[in-house]
């Protein structure tokens, strides 16, 4: 499977503020790109904690992208997974609409009515990992299902334990012109931080949109 993780985040590195309240850190030409990365990919991941502070839907919003997928054979929107050890994902989540296919990984110590629960919704469970999500275990699932390709948008929790596991092959991050500030606003990258062996990347573009930068790198 191939990783992408993509992200906004202002100069100082946060994705929002330390209310984790949603901040608008891009303009029309990056969410123009982000949109066409979503419509390139068979899935798009988020943590809970996204789903829970923003209510994503994670479809697309340009109606040509949905009919250039149609014409390729795909689905009218990639799938949309949620990273979700215990399961708390709403019932009435905006993801769960029934537009596209929705993942949402949970672990097994989880009991099964919230799994039920989950499903009843309309979301497809997948379990992996006795405490917590095991994510290499998650993600080979996701792969025997079809999605070759991953997109992931936060947060950074989830950013985070993806690179602590290698898995991301591809880091696209736009930098706002923006200062957030607050040592418990959330960053690119949370969990529990590295203190040796740093994940290193090759640059590979860089590019201004609208007031910002595009940074994009090769990770593996």
């Amino acid at each position: 499977m191939h990783v992408v993780v993509n992200a906004a985040m202002s100069a100082d590195g946060k994705l929002s503020t330390r209310r984790r309240e949603q901040v608008t850190l891009s303009g029309d030409a990056d969410f123009e790109r982000v949109d066409e990365l979503r419509a390139s990919v068979d899935a798009v991941m988020v943590g809970v904690g996204t789903v829970l502070a923003d209510d994503p839907s994670l479809t697309l919003d340009d109606s040509g992208h949905v009919a250039a997928r149609e014409e390729r054979g795909e689905s009218s929107h990639p799938a949309r997974v949620v990273a979700d050890s215990h399961a708390r994902t709403p019932p009435d989540a905006r993801l769960l609409d029934g537009a596209a296919e929705t993942y949402v990984l949970v672990a097994e110590a989880e009991p099964v009515e919230h799994r039920e629960s989950l499903e009843a919704a309309g979301a497809t469970v997948v379990v992996a990992g006795e405490n917590r999500v095991d994510l290499p275990s998650a993600l080979d699932a996701l792969e025997s299902r079809g999605v070759d390709r991953l997109m992931v948008e936060g947060g950074g929790e989830l950013i985070f334990s993806l690179f602590a596991e290698e898995l991301v092959d591809e880091l696209s991050v736009f930098v706002a012109p923006q200062l957030i500030g607050g040592r418990d606003a959330p960053t690119l990258a949370d969990g529990d931080g590295f203190v040796a062996e740093f994940p290193t990347f090759e640059l590979t573009g860089v590019d201004r949109l609208d007031d910002g930068v595009l940074l994009a790198y090769d990770c593996r």
